[in-house]
């Protein structure tokens, strides 16, 4: 395959589902909903994130392409993929829908991947293995996965005829990739000869025994790509609730009160915990800039914006407030949004004043804030070796890092 060529997907949306219609009320299966969009959308999302997939056809129904392009540019508005997309109608059998579909590819494109939208979960590094095979020569990639279960070959009359070497088989997925023209050569072959097949992988083998093409090569498939055929896949479909680690960031300055006339001017706060014979700080609510970091952090863990966009300093409601307020708060908007912190390691960087003695104290003071077990927070201190505005004296900062877990309904 050229490396120059293009890379286009064809996403076969237009089966019929007979074997879910009782499950679904009649709905097919790509068009049932899955995370606020229909099922095929799934997998327009991953083939689209792939880097080296330039374009998408669509293969919908004949008598309702007109309101799935309508739906498809909908699509396409609330959430743009970046590429370039045609839909066109699909045909009575797969083939017949598969090659449609190769019909409507743009010239530029050398290289295609035809996709069962009833697969939603297949992955971009699935993606890639099925094209970096096709770069390396082979006339088609398929993804399989080994069999595991023993296979007998039987007559119609149940009687068994031979016991086939599960080290020799292999259950075989979708997305498949080919060169275009060779995939175009074997419809056509197909069309004429009246071939029926059920993937068109099997076509390519026909023409590679013919000395037409190269073999057929199958890439390790996943095992999470699992096509919704039956009622019991649809739980699949259901949201599920799942946990993953999520890490928040936060980062806060304050000056130093070096003249009379500057204020509004605070006792040192930091942790929540008064710094006796420190310098004033000059800032809008108490001035902790340790708390203010955290606030930032447990923002960041949430998408929640920053301290500025919840407690701005031009409210007056605002102005010598405790930080620990801040922080509740940003807590609470993190419970609602499912996340649950887990651990926090903080910084003070200043040059005066010393806080070795102190730090205990924080640490403690944040750990029942936070509501967190011993041993879940770490304070640190340290200097900028009489560098910058605070090796100067100037003012104080400090960083903060949360760690947390976040639910999702997936």
């Amino acid at each position: 395959m050229s490396t120059s060529a293009e890379t286009w997907a064809i996403l076969l949306a237009a089966g019929s589902g007979t074997r879910l219609a009782s499950a679904t009320g009649g709905e097919r299966k790509q068009f049932l909903s899955l995370d606020g969009a229909p099922l095929y959308w799934r997998s327009a999302r991953t083939l689209a994130a792939a880097p080296r997939v330039r374009g998408l056809v669509f293969v919908f129904p004949p008598a309702e392409l007109a309101a799935r392009e309508q739906e498809l540019a909908e699509l396409f508005q609330r959430q743009p993929l970046g590429l370039p997309w045609r839909a066109v109608p699909g045909g009575e059998r797969r083939q017949d829908s598969v090659r449609l579909g190769l019909g409507a590819l743009p010239r530029e494109c050398g290289t295609v991947l035809v996709h069962d939208t009833a697969r939603p979960f297949a992955t971009a590094a699935l993606i890639r293995r099925v094209l970096d095979a096709l770069d390396a020569g082979a006339g088609g990639v398929v993804p399989g996965l080994a069999v595991t279960d023993t296979i007998k070959l039987v007559d119609e009359a149940g009687g068994v005829r031979e016991t086939l070497r599960r080290s020799e088989l292999r259950a075989v997925q979708t997305p498949q990739g080919f060169a275009r023209a060779l995939l175009c050569l074997a419809h056509e072959r197909a069309e004429a000869e009246g071939w029926e097949v059920t993937d068109d992988a099997s076509m390519i083998e026909r023409l590679a025994a013919e000395g037409l093409a190269s073999p057929v090569i199958v890439v390790d498939g996943e095992e999470g790509n699992v096509k919704i055929t039956t009622p019991g896949d649809l739980e699949r479909l259901r949201p599920q609730r799942t946990e993953e680690p999520v890490t928040g960031w936060g980062y806060d300055v304050h000056r130093y009160r070096l003249h009379e006339n500057e204020s509004p001017a605070r006792p040192m706060v930091l942790g929540g915990e008064p710094i006796p014979n420190a310098p004033e700080v000059l800032a809008h609510s108490d001035g902790d800039v340790l708390l203010h970091a955290l606030t930032d952090a447990i923002l960041g863990c949430c998408a929640g914006g920053d301290i500025g966009d919840h407690f701005p300093d031009t409210d007056a409601a605002h102005e010598g407030r405790s930080s620990a307020i801040f922080v509740k708060e940003a807590q609470c908007l993190a419970r609602e949004r499912g996340v649950r912190i887990v651990s926090a390691d903080l910084t003070i960087i200043a040059q005066v004043p010393r806080l070795g003695p102190h730090k205990e104290r924080i640490r403690a003071n944040i750990e029942r804030l936070l509501e967190l077990e011993p041993g879940r927070v770490n304070v640190k201190a340290t200097t900028e070796e009489k560098l910058g505005f605070t090796g100067a004296k100037k003012g104080i900062k400090a960083v903060a890092c949360v760690s947390a877990l976040r639910t999702w309904k997936a």
